[in-house]
């Protein structure tokens, strides 16, 4: 039997080449020597020397500071200008509000006077907005008053009721049971900033012009107790024109679940993305210490997004559903039209979801960043959903043209609380959903393409 260990000799164990020269302490290869891994030319690594760099070596480059310090104030003041420039001065940003205004009074005009006080009214409301552009005065007809509420294009009515000249007449009579009355009517639906903002105006307008049929009321007496009572003689009374439901939030339902439907598709869209990615092999997945690397999969760029867009459309199913089961189903947000507020909230997620998915194939790294601007940062502040578009500078009414939030909300708005309308904007919201998607499919695929074609393929992370 022959032994697998190699004979001893005097000068060392026995090779198949000869025997072993000894490694002295001046050797090359020996324990001390220079090419030994204890030499003098070994430079230990993080595994041999335990915890490896310290942090302050770390954090006392600046080259590591610079990057994440400029993005994070660059973030921290475009974000600060976006969210409180909007909404610091509603009042004085206001621009061509819409409000409707109705003359329903039948009376005959006041001894001396060729109109009756309605239209006088009405003209007065009209000749002092000449020259502004605060508030789009809409003189309409009761009838029309109250489709343009159901619809949501006015944002409330001051109404002069048919009797109104006769009560004022009545006044300097023994006849007279009650005070005159200028009715004004909110529309929460379209918001209770909006809707406040105009009965504001509204009950402004109408006191001015009590106040100008009292200077005639009182120029035909000089008892002084009279002269009081009738210097202010109109009451105006407040009543909603459009009712919504109790469990609407007071008009802001339609906005927290339009920002679900956007949060859905952008978190849904990322977590995707970082998930294919991580399946792939083209990132790593770390979940506290655990650390796991995938075998990389050859696929380009092109079906990598084909991959993340159809994985979005699929998932949108269970997330729409599921928030419309935590809204409607479990805290009771009042809702009707469920099956077209079904379809349209998974619509709007999945437009939103292939959007971050082509910004995310388009810019790599920074795309989350990119996608957070474009469908949250930019979108909320212009949505017009909790401060109207017409309370806010320019600038924001121009992001509202293109901004999804802004469409899909009014969308959301219609189905909730103007019974599915496509004038009260269903159908804006239906053409911005198809051109959002379609341009998420153009833009992502042809990026995906060109980089394809360029030959600029994804690297497989290094150990």
């Amino acid at each position: 039997m022959t032994s697998a260990i190699p004979p001893q000799t005097p000068d060392g164990p026995q090779t198949p080449d000869g025997p072993q020269t000894p490694q002295g302490p001046d050797d090359p290869g020996g324990p001390n020597g220079p090419n030994s891994p204890d030499g003098p030319d070994h430079r230990p690594g993080p595994d041999d020397r335990g915890p490896g760099v310290r942090a302050g070596a770390v954090l006392r480059r600046p080259a590591l500071w610079l990057v994440p310090t400029l993005l994070s104030a660059l973030v921290a003041l475009l974000l600060s200008l976006l969210y409180m420039g909007g909404i610091l001065n509603p009042t004085d940003n206001l621009y061509r509000l819409p409000v409707a205004l109705v003359d329903e009074d039948q009376g005959r005009p006041l001894p001396g006077q060729r109109e009756n006080l309605g239209k006088q009214i009405t003209d007065a409301v009209l000749s002092a907005s000449q020259g502004k552009d605060n508030v789009d005065w809409r003189l309409l007809g009761r009838a029309e008053a109250q489709d343009a509420l159901a619809s949501g294009k006015v944002f409330g009515a001051l109404v002069v009721p048919e009797d109104f000249t006769a009560s004022v007449a009545a006044l300097t009579t023994n006849r007279a049971t009650a005070r005159p009355t200028l009715t004004v009517l909110t529309n929460p639906g379209i918001g209770s900033l909006g809707s406040s903002l105009t009965a504001t105006l509204n009950q402004n307008a109408a006191h001015q012009a009590s106040l100008t049929i009292g200077k005639q009321l009182t120029a035909t007496t000089t008892v002084p107790t009279t002269r009081l009572l009738l210097a202010d003689p109109v009451e105006v009374t407040t009543r909603v024109g459009h009712p919504i439901g109790r469990h609407s939030g007071l008009g802001l339902t339609a906005f927290y679940f339009t920002l679900l439907l956007v949060l859905g598709g952008f978190i849904g869209g990322n977590l995707v993305n970082t998930g294919v990615d991580t399946a792939l092999g083209y990132a790593d997945s770390e979940l506290g210490p655990w650390h796991t690397r995938r075998p990389t999969v050859p696929i380009d760029r092109t079906r990598t997004l084909v991959v993340k867009m159809v994985m979005t459309a699929g998932i949108s199913v269970l997330t729409t559903t599921l928030v419309m089961v935590a809204t409607i189903g479990i805290l009771g947000m009042d809702a009707s039209h469920l099956p077209m507020l079904w379809l349209f909230s998974y619509c709007s997620t999945v437009a939103v979801g292939l959007g971050v998915q082509a910004i995310n194939a388009a810019f790599g790294g920074i795309g989350q960043l990119v996608s957070m601007f474009v469908f949250i940062a930019l979108a909320l502040p212009s949505s017009g959903a909790t401060v109207p578009l017409e309370a806010t500078p320019g600038f924001y009414r121009f992001l509202g043209v293109f901004e999804p939030m802004h469409q899909l909300s009014a969308g959301v708005r219609s189905i909730l609380y103007f019974d599915a309308r496509a004038d009260a904007g269903l159908a804006r919201g239906w053409i911005m959903i198809a051109i959002g998607t379609v341009l998420a499919l153009a833009f992502g695929f042809a990026m995906t393409r060109y980089y394809d074609r360029r030959g600029l393929r994804r690297l497989t992370p290094q150990p």
